[in-house]
């Protein structure tokens, strides 16, 4: 009877277990799936930085501004077509007129409309201006009841300044070289952009890579001090032991906390640069795959002196420089104006009439300016032209030597940073198998608590130091991209479709 009352116990035992087994079953079937963090490769972050971050958008309609500003330049050399007119002016008053010594009153209720059309073209080698218009005048009398009408059939002018300064040559000469600077600080600006999302791609790789440390030490020191527990109950340690092991135990505690609001601050960065707003997690990829690429100094210099905005600011600089010298040269000297204007014109009671016998406008004038006696303000202006221009070609040249020697820098840290990368990345593997085997020697009580921590410290400097030359490496990477324009891993320059820009 009572080996059955035990059969019955264990079956119903048995029965509530299946039971738990299937709710515990069905509880897990219900709960909702996890949600694989993104990963991000350092490609991946420079590309939706390229697209969206506030630093690309600014470069772009930087550029924007630039172009239009190119653009309206250049449509100031076409012809302008425009049109004036008054329509109408009525006019009643009375107004006074002297006749032999004496004033009459005249009375005028007339009404007035006219038009005007007109094509003007700046002719920018010369300086000059040349217009040719055509214009119609219509006036109704009131008083006489009567209307008549005025023409310029054809009105042909053109204006020419001597010795003078002449602005439009020069404007040709800087502008396209402003243009061309704007198209070349555009692409420096999308590479300053890379950098920026390296930096910040870096930053919340080294956070996470210190979180995953500090959770990792946490459990090792967890382990260890339960195990020292039971070692100092046995009498196998001394209590100073334990209690720098419980010591380690609690600032690993405080550490992960530390590191974890770290990275949530890096994140919160990272996301913010990027203009990223979907709420989820991301996983940094450790950019370790690249080749070795070797960058010659006199490949980058020649990259550099031909693409680097820098240098066309030189060249712009100069020519600003002698445009200033020659404005100050002509300016409030001896010059003249000629104006020549030929035309036809007429007037009739009857518009079908005008083109009947025309009556020809010739005009020609020619304007001088001299001055007597300025006290040297003209002269002494030229000297300070002459001063500037050359603190700017002194300035250039020293300019231009720097920025070799920036390339040369840049160049040979980029070098030399592959084989840094290669030597933290054995350092790092160096380190931390030291410290699984100082770990391992010290459970079997081979060494003491202050071993396993210097090696514990060792490891984690060593994986930071890797992150760290890892990181040196793609910045210089793209800085030297930004430098000199040119793509050195593919062998060619970096090149914009600026029409997709528009």
């Amino acid at each position: 009877m009572r080996s059955l009352t035990m059969v019955l116990k264990k079956k119903a035992t048995y029965i509530q277990f299946q039971i738990i087994l299937i709710l515990l079953v069905f509880s897990f079937q219900m709960l909702p799936a996890q949600e694989e963090p993104t990963k991000l490769t350092l490609q991946d972050a420079i590309d939706i930085a390229r697209q969206q971050s506030p630093d690309a958008l600014i470069a772009r309609h930087t550029f924007l501004s630039s172009y239009w500003g190119y653009r309206s330049y250049m449509a100031s050399y076409l012809p302008y077509l425009a049109f004036d007119g008054t329509l109408p002016e009525y006019r009643s008053s009375i107004s006074p007129e002297i006749q032999g010594g004496s004033t009459i009153y005249n009375y005028t209720n007339e009404n007035t409309l006219s038009g005007n059309l007109s094509l003007n073209q700046q002719i920018g080698f010369t300086g000059g201006n040349v217009s040719v218009s055509s214009g119609l005048l219509r006036v109704d009398d009131f008083n006489e009841d009567t209307s008549y009408f005025v023409s310029n059939l054809v009105n042909i002018a053109y204006t020419q300044p001597l010795f003078q300064y002449n602005r439009m040559k020069w404007e040709r000469k800087i502008e396209p070289v402003v243009y061309e600077e704007a198209k070349k600080k555009y692409i420096e600006d999308m590479e300053q952009t890379s950098i920026t999302a390296t930096n910040h791609f870096f930053n919340l790789l080294l956070a996470q890579i210190e979180k995953e440390i500090a959770v990792i030490n946490q459990a090792n020191y967890d382990t260890l001090y339960k195990i020292a527990q039971g070692r100092y109950n046995l009498g196998k340690i001394a209590e100073n032991d334990l209690l720098q092991l419980e010591l380690q135990f609690l600032r690993s505690n405080s550490n992960v906390k530390e590191k974890e609001l770290n990275f949530e601050n890096q994140l919160f960065n990272f996301k913010s640069f990027l203009r990223i707003k979907e709420d989820y997690d991301i996983e940094l990829i450790i950019p370790d795959d690249f080749k070795k690429v070797m960058v010659q100094y006199a490949k980058a210099v020649e990259q550099a002196r031909y693409n680097n905005s820098t240098v066309l600011g030189f060249h712009r600089r100069l020519l600003e420089a002698e445009r200033d010298l020659a404005n100050a040269k002509y300016s409030e000297r001896f010059n003249a104006d000629i104006t020549a204007r030929y035309g036809i014109d007429n007037n009739a009671q009857f518009l079908d009439d005008l083109t009947k016998d025309p009556s020809d406008l010739r005009i020609f004038t020619l304007g001088v300016s001299v001055p007597i006696l300025d006290w040297g303000v003209t002269r002494g202006k030229i000297k300070q032209a002459e001063s500037k221009q050359e603190l700017v070609r002194t300035a250039v040249e020293q300019e231009q030597i720097d920025f070799d020697q920036e390339v040369f820098l840049l160049v040979s840290r980029f070098n030399m940073q592959y084989d840094q990368v290669k030597i933290a990345a054995k350092a790092d593997t160096v380190a931390q198998k030291g410290y699984n085997i100082t770990k391992a020697r010290y459970l079997i009580g081979k060494i003491s608590i202050t071993d396993l921590n210097i090696a514990q410290a060792e490891s984690n400097s060593s994986k930071g130091n890797y992150i760290q030359a890892l990181w040196t490496y793609w910045r210089n990477y793209y800085q030297l991209r930004k430098l000199t324009l040119y793509d050195f891993e593919r062998d060619q320059p970096i090149v914009v479709n600026y029409k997709e820009l528009l």
